[in-house]
């Protein structure tokens, strides 16, 4: 059985799932919609095309900077890396919708979902901290950077509905 991890062996993963939660996290922040469904899938094509781009944007670098046509290789490797960006959104998103089910207003679920996706920046954060071999108060310091993304989505999200 998988669990779910904020941080990943590899840097890169562990980036693309930092990214993937806080652009998420916007999207979920500044949707318009009127229905969970919508948010959800607002979220998914929002990000399969932040990847996308992401992925493109490297391949063009390498070209750019490397004075030459990537190989295969380089291309395989682009287009099969990075999906944490979209993978870390899925609890934050599973909870959207279950709030939802259970009867709460789409409001309601989507300040839950934030506060998910909160949670998930945060223990990211103190990940981060103890794999960076920080001390107790620069630990402290990384899990409250990372806490407040996820908490000015929040604030916007509220501001936005009043």
């Amino acid at each position: 059985m998988r669990t779910l991890r904020v941080t990943h062996q590899h840097q890169e993963a562990t980036t693309a799932g930092i990214y993937g939660i806080i652009v998420g996290a916007a999207v979920v922040s500044t949707s318009p919609a009127e229905r969970a469904v919508a948010v959800v899938i607002s979220v998914l094509v929002t990000l399969v095309i932040y990847w996308a781009a992401e992925r493109y944007a490297r391949i063009v670098a390498e070209r750019v900077h490397g004075g030459q046509r990537p190989t295969w290789h380089t291309v395989r490797e682009q287009v099969t890396t990075g999906w944490e960006m979209i993978t870390a959104t899925f609890l934050p998103l599973l909870v959207l919708a279950l709030v939802r089910l259970l009867g709460a207003t789409l409001l309601t679920a989507e300040i839950a979902s934030l506060v998910c996706s909160t949670i998930l920046l945060a223990v990211a954060g103190w990940r981060m901290g103890a794999n960076g071999r920080l001390n107790p108060a620069e630990r402290l310091v990384s899990t409250l950077v990372a806490a407040a993304f996820g908490a000015g989505m929040i604030v916007l999200k509220a501001w936005l509905k009043h």
